[in-house]
């Protein structure tokens, strides 16, 4: 890989990292905050690569130009001195693995990986065993009330459910297998990026949305019930919501819950 080419590879990753930094792909990835780092990395990494080529044509020319005009001086063994060929008259390449920096820019460019879903819900435990109890505000008026997924299943476990008891809630997530094959309600949650995502996992009885294929959203209107379930994963409680009634959305624009 020469020197050209390694710019070539610096521009289309910077390409991509600003393309996916100035829509909402880089919401399936990491957290909304880091989006002004995102947009600066990639500004960054295109300004290197333009520099690079500038630099390198200009050099090029400067060597072509300078050989026109006057003859280079010539060491030993015809090892020329100074911005010319090598000394064994071959050019020196850098490693070609170097290549495969290309594979992660064309992944962001021409096929855009989908947010965390049911695949990881199913291989992380529930995010509520690094949760502690706490005391808990009542929840805001509205009929139904909207409520994220991880304060509803930490007021339902730590809580017994006080907050929530003769209220109707609103939960919005995505379907995914339950331990008994099941559907369980889900959303993940970043500490920072996708690398860390864990699920926020409920379970759900009545008017269950049986049928949808896993990474379906739904939104999910229902009451509080003491039912509890095991994680197959982490064997940690999972609450359960008393579905009263549901209709499939589209995903919304921010996968995770903030």
């Amino acid at each position: 890989m020469n020197r050209q080419a390694q710019a070539v590879v610096l521009l289309l990753l910077g390409g991509s990292v600003l393309k996916a930094s100035l829509t909402d792909v880089y919401l399936r990835y990491v957290k909304e905050g880091l989006r002004p780092f995102l947009i600066a990395a990639g500004a960054l990494l295109v300004v290197a690569a333009v520099m690079t080529l500038v630099h390198d044509l200009r050099r090029r020319d400067a060597v072509g130009g300078g050989s026109a005009d006057h003859d280079h001086d010539h060491g030993p063994g015809g090892a020329v001195s100074g911005d010319g060929a090598a000394d064994d008259g071959h050019g020196h390449h850098e490693p070609r693995v170097g290549w495969l920096l290309i594979l992660p820019a064309l992944g962001l460019l021409l096929v855009s990986p989908p947010a965390l879903g049911a695949y990881a819900v199913g291989q992380s435990g529930t995010v509520l065993a690094n949760q502690e109890a706490e005391i808990y505000p009542p929840l805001p008026a509205g009929d139904p009330v909207q409520v994220g997924l991880l304060d509803y299943a930490a007021r339902a476990v730590f809580d017994e459910g006080n907050t929530l008891r003769d209220r109707r809630v609103q939960l919005t997530g995505f379907i995914a297998p339950g331990p008994d094959g099941e559907p369980i309600l889900a959303r993940m949650m970043l500490s920072c990026c996708a690398a860390d995502g864990r699920p926020i996992k409920l379970g759900m009885s009545g008017d269950v949305p049986n049928g949808l294929p896993p990474d379906s959203w739904v939104e999910v209107v229902g009451r509080y019930t003491p039912q509890l379930g095991k994680d197959s994963v982490s064997d940690v409680d999972i609450p359960y919501v008393q579905v009263e009634s549901w209709q499939r959305i589209d995903p919304p624009k921010q996968p995770y819950e903030q």
